[in-house]
């Protein structure tokens, strides 16, 4: 009986850090939709757009068409090349998880405002 519930617990705290460890992996949507805008508002000021408002809008894409242009790595359709050559992949990731989270098939499409 105890060694059955040693095993048990075993498992339930193993389960646990392979979750905390998956959701680590996860950007931050908040902090993603500010790097974002961010990303931009830098853009605009340095004069190559025309608005500090990004182009693409989360429910611009599905959640599959996200996750295929953040793992190639394809910005161009961003523009700011300057801007999105200096982000760092934790900033990346957490802009990747904004679009994705609030995608046109998402539970909660968004557009920015």
């Amino acid at each position: 009986m105890k060694r059955t519930m040693l095993v048990i617990m075993a498992a339930v705290i193993s389960f646990s850090f392979v979750g905390a460890a998956m959701a680590i992996e996860q950007g931050n949507k908040r902090k993603g939709k500010y790097i974002y805008r961010k990303v931009y508002q830098a853009c605009n000021e340095r004069g190559e757009v025309d608005t500090s408002k990004p182009p693409l809008n989360p429910d611009a894409k599905t959640q599959d068409q996200w996750t295929q242009v953040f793992e190639a790595g394809k910005f161009d359709e961003f523009g700011c090349k300057q801007e999105w050559d200096q982000l760092s992949e934790e900033d990346k990731s957490n802009i990747y998880t904004y679009l994705h989270a609030h995608a046109s098939d998402s539970p909660t499409p968004l557009k920015c405002k």
